[in-house]
């Protein structure tokens, strides 16, 4: 598939209706040595909203999220967060400024507790706040409570994910970074996962999700991006894209 196919469409208005988008990239262009991975990506993410970037693997989404979080920087373009440049920001103030994520593979502390490594994804704020966000984290994820004193390497693969979304959610993120929460769940977990989602983004959280199961992701979103060989080839209403013939046939697995 070429990008010729479809032609990229402007971005719809968010859940929340604010004119100004909270997450912003405007042409940008991220490199891995010479490899040009992200060819003048443009997207963004308002308050309140989930938007979800869909594509084959190789496509730039965790280079997107990347991009964002500060572990890589572009050579051209620029990222804005909250009306602020944060291009070349390093990821560890964005951490503090409102930008968590849970990233592809989990890459939890297996060998400490699920509450250590909670307390690990709150180390910016004060023991206080820690205190009352895992609280929080254990409301919406009852088996983390159960298994709290449990080392995270001893954990299932859907416990490991929950654990993992735990400790983005620790630094009271203003946007959230997911890349592949569903990945190697059963499809009973897989729902589960989604569903907290939901909840997450109904208490205020906004939601950047990369994810290959793009049924779910359409479901769960309201706004959507293609992307195809680091560029965006469509975007528009989550509604609208589950319905697109090139995303049905490329992506949802329909004739």
């Amino acid at each position: 598939m070429t990008e010729t196919m479809v032609q990229a469409a402007p971005a719809a208005t968010g859940a929340a209706g604010d004119a100004h988008p909270l997450l912003q990239l405007q042409d940008v262009h991220t490199y891995y040595g010479h490899i040009h991975a992200l060819q003048g990506i443009s997207l963004e993410v308002r308050r309140d909203e989930i938007v979800t970037l869909i594509g084959a693997n190789g496509a730039g989404k965790t280079t997107t999220l990347k991009t964002i979080n500060g572990l890589l920087h572009p050579r051209r373009g620029t990222v804005t967060f909250d009306g602020r440049d944060i291009s070349h920001v390093p990821a560890h103030q964005l951490v503090k400024a409102g930008i968590g994520q849970a990233p592809e593979g989990r890459r939890i502390f297996s060998r400490l507790t699920v509450l250590e490594n909670l307390q690990m994804g709150g180390y910016t704020r004060s023991a206080a706040e820690v205190a009352e966000d895992v609280d929080r984290v254990f409301t919406l994820f009852p088996r983390l409570r159960e298994r709290a004193r449990q080392n995270g390497g001893t954990l299932s693969g859907g416990e490991q994910q929950m654990l993992a979304i735990g400790r983005a959610l620790m630094c009271r993120p203003h946007v959230l970074l997911l890349d592949e929460p569903s990945l190697g769940l059963s499809p009973i977990l897989v729902q589960q996962i989604f569903g907290i989602i939901r909840e997450i983004n109904a208490q205020g959280t906004t939601i950047l999700l990369v994810e290959q199961n793009a049924l779910q992701a359409l479901n769960v979103a309201h706004r959507g991006y293609v992307l195809q060989t680091g560029h965006v080839v469509l975007s528009g209403p989550a509604a609208e894209l589950r319905q697109n013939e090139m995303v049905r046939k490329a992506y949802l697995g329909e004739m």
